[in-house]
């Protein structure tokens, strides 16, 4: 189980410190998929990143199955099983893919079959990719596929995934939307995930709508996702709702 009590994040500027985040409290408990979705510059991914260890909140505390992982380091929390894909990937002149899949997956030597199932679960075929380099060579959309197979390749409890969708075309997106459903189902990993597209979020089995640096609101898909269309359509009602929700 994750959990987040009390948390918040402050910048300091020229005018006087500023919140990112405040006072943000939740739990997610274990195999549950979590979506967090909001207006952007809302802090969705300043939250993520805290919970991967990104970013060091100036109060509260991140617990992770009783254990509290505040101050641990990213690499700490790696080995307690938590794994990240950036909205922007890195790319590694000189890496090749099967390098990167075989160091996500702990040092370990993999076949070529058990690369080819985590680059075929993200709309990859392992012949065309497995000997390539993670270099400016290969598109945004391509780097993104190849990270989320590393995420896979570790096979992590807690898989944090920012915007996924982000650069990716449409045949692989809905392949990508298999694969999370698959990982649900299996019940493989919690999963959080930020993104705003609407055939992920009708995946969650909650949603965390984040705005201005609070919760704006928390709960089961059924319950949040009609409140989140319908103030679209009126116009932005995040920043309206009761923070003290």
């Amino acid at each position: 189980m994750l959990e987040l009590k009390n948390l918040g994040y402050q910048v300091k500027e020229a005018e006087g410190n500023f919140d990112i985040l405040h006072e943000i409290n939740l739990s997610v408990e274990d195999n549950q998929f979590v979506v967090i979705t909001g207006p952007n510059g809302g802090g969705k991914t300043t939250l993520a990143k805290v919970i991967m260890g990104l970013v060091t909140p100036t109060q509260g505390s991140v617990l992770y199955n009783g254990t509290d992982i505040t101050n641990l380091s990213i690499t700490e929390r790696a080995q307690l099983g938590i794994s990240y894909a950036f909205q922007q990937p890195p790319r590694f002149k000189g890496l090749k893919v099967r390098d990167l899949l075989e160091l996500s997956a702990g040092n370990k030597r993999l076949s070529l079959d058990e690369c080819c199932q985590c680059l075929t679960r993200v709309g990859l075929c392992a012949g065309d990719y497995i000997d390539r380099e993670v270099d400016a060579s290969l598109s945004g959309g391509e780097v993104k596929r190849i990270e989320i197979a590393t995420i896979l390749a570790r096979r992590s409890d807690l898989m944090i995934f920012d915007e996924p969708e982000a650069g990716i075309d449409l045949w692989s997106f809905s392949r990508l939307i298999e694969t999370f459903r698959d990982l649900h189902e299996k019940k493989e990993a919690t999963l959080i995930i930020i993104s705003h597209q609407e055939r992920i979020i009708q995946l969650a089995d909650k949603i965390l709508l984040v705005a201005d640096g609070n919760v704006a609101r928390y709960g089961p898909r059924d319950e949040v996702l009609p409140f989140i269309l319908s103030e679209t359509v009126a116009g932005c009602g995040y920043m309206r709702e009761d923070k003290s929700r």
